[in-house]
């Protein structure tokens, strides 16, 4: 076999291993064969996750419930606003987090770094869901903490194998269970009990203290991650056309930046549960879910059934978020590592280095310093996320100077852009600075207006400095069709690639500069950069 034979048949692997759910690429509409309504449902399952009680039973244990609420809702406010143009972008050009943020101020390469930190946060919170689902084996069935952790981790492993065909099954089949379980109990205490409705609203009353509020508000924005894997799933929406436009839209936002209202719902009936609960088991065992709800279970279930539908509510809540964790982090991983080594190893792989790091996480008990580590990892986060969101809503709509069409493939971007990259350096770095406190312990509690504000005014001022020269290393990608069809609509028209064999839609393929066209991920994954077409001049120059 010739030296050629082999760089050729390792992208050829790469190419038909991720077809399954077209892991890296543009997921054409050959692909894309549920309703809005179901991605929507299947996407909104991953929101089933516990961790929004912890956090805002930390929260409201910590600051009071008026304070609580207010971080709770500047937080969503925030969390949603950014991530509608996200969103957005993602259902209508069927494009992962990823393949936005390079096209969107980072560059090729740039965007490596924003896999990373995204990947940091599936498994930092793969960790802390795993953590809940071991307090609840604890609970429930006297299980070792490290047993359960190793549990929560393992179990997971067969559901994430296949890709969005078993998720979508997955989340859609168990949100009625988890809906039951999760609102019946909730609506009888409140009807059974309202003064317990006072008791929450008057826990820790003191007064409206901004510094508490940004304090909360920066642990909630930690979560603003979780547009990713909402993307994750909203990648697989079906075109929009004039029959669906309704249902459409009404997906992309419920399912999309509309998450982070269910999130805000479950963070403020977290305060309430923990008040509830705390004379019952005290302060530490109050921010945990499953002592929550057994303690609301408790009220109106006979005694034998209480731990057995506490411990079923926490295990599926569980399963169902951190299946979507590890997918999106091997996602995540797998990018990275495919555009800095161009070489595919397989999606598998970077699932088991994800849940290997979480177990890590879970082993040194991560759970007990929760809201610092999320409060920390929040910075970044939101330097990341609202740096993209203002290039798409500012830099593409408004000044015109970041190209509307989002761009992903290798040849067509610089490989960094300054725009994006340098205002998440800044942002990442003067957030964490506030954030340890070098500029002062009044301005310390602050840093998530520093880290949400710096990129809507850094982003935009770079692109006019730069005048947007850096987005686009080239115009043309070598082919005369459009990219879209008529109705602004990602074509459907297939082409050979000329490295592995297989077809792939319009929008994931190039030309190659040795002929032929070819696809995004055999683009990636060539070492010698043969195919690459050249910055300028005639696309088979």
């Amino acid at each position: 076999m010739t030296v050629d034979e082999v760089v050729e048949r390792a992208p050829a692997a790469a190419s038909k291993e991720t077809l399954e759910d077209y892991t890296l690429r543009f997921a054409p509409r050959t692909y894309r064969r549920w309703t809005p309504s179901v991605v929507g449902a299947s996407a909104l399952g991953g929101i089933a996750y516990m961790a929004d009680f912890s956090i805002g039973a930390g929260i409201g244990l910590t600051h009071g419930t008026g304070n609580a609420l207010l971080a709770i809702g500047f937080a969503a406010i925030v969390i949603f606003v950014t991530g509608f143009p996200l969103a957005y972008y993602a259902a209508r050009y069927n494009i992962d987090l990823d393949l936005i943020t390079r096209g969107s101020g980072f560059g090729y390469y740039g965007s490596v770094i924003t896999s990373v930190i995204f990947a940091s946060f599936t498994f930092i919170f793969f960790a802390l869901e795993g953590s809940i689902m071991a307090q609840g084996l604890r609970y429930a069935l006297g299980l070792p903490l490290w047993l359960g952790y190793a549990t929560s981790t393992l179990v997971i492993i067969p559901l994430v194998i296949y890709g969005m065909k078993v998720l979508a099954k997955l989340q859609s089949w168990t949100n009625p269970l988890w809906l039951l379980l999760m609102v019946a109990p909730l609506l009888y205490l409140v009807i059974a009990d309202p003064d317990s409705v006072n008791r929450w609203l008057a826990y820790g009353d003191t007064g409206v203290n901004t510094a508490a509020v940004m304090l909360g508000a920066g642990v909630c924005l930690s979560l603003m991650g979780q547009i990713g894997e909402q993307i994750d799933y909203l990648r697989f929406m079906p075109p929009r056309t004039a029959e669906n436009k309704r249902a459409w839209w009404t997906a992309t936002i419920l399912a999309g930046p509309g998450w982070v209202v269910f999130g805000a719902l479950k963070q403020a009936i977290g305060v309430f549960m923990a008040v509830y609960v705390l004379d019952a088991v005290g302060k530490v065992a109050a921010v945990e879910p499953i002592e929550q709800f057994t303690g609301v279970f408790k009220q109106f279930m006979p005694p034998w059934l209480v731990v057995p539908l506490a411990l079923v509510l926490v295990v599926l809540s569980q399963v169902k978020i951190n299946v979507t964790n590890a997918y999106s982090g091997s996602l995540a991983w797998t990018n990275s590592f495919t555009r800095v080594t161009k070489h595919y190893p397989g999606r598998l792989v970077f699932v088991l280095v994800n849940l290997a790091i979480a177990l890590v996480l879970m082993e040194a008990d991560m759970f007990s310093f929760l809201n610092n580590l999320l409060s920390f990892y929040s910075n970044c986060a939101m330097a990341w996320v609202v740096t993209v969101a203002a290039d798409i809503a500012i830099n593409k709509y408004l000044l015109k100077l970041s190209p509307k069409l989002p761009e992903f493939r290798r040849g067509m971007l610089y490989a960094v852009n300054p725009v994006g990259v340098g205002s998440f350096l800044a942002s990442s770095i003067l957030s964490i600075s506030v954030y340890f406190g070098l500029f002062g312990p009044a301005v310390q509690p602050y840093s998530p207006l520093v880290a949400v504000g710096i990129p809507i005014v850094l982003t935009p001022l770079l692109a006019v400095l730069t005048r947007g020269r850096f987005y686009l290393r080239r115009t043309d990608d070598g082919i005369a069709e459009p990219v879209l069809d008529a109705d602004g609509n990602p074509s459907g028209t297939l082409y050979e690639c000329v490295v592995c064999g297989e077809s792939y839609e319009r929008p994931d393929m190039t030309a190659s500069a040795i002929g032929g066209e070819i696809c995004s991920l055999c683009l990636s994954t060539d070492r010698e950069g043969r195919h690459v077409l050249p910055a300028a001049g005639s696309p088979r120059d």
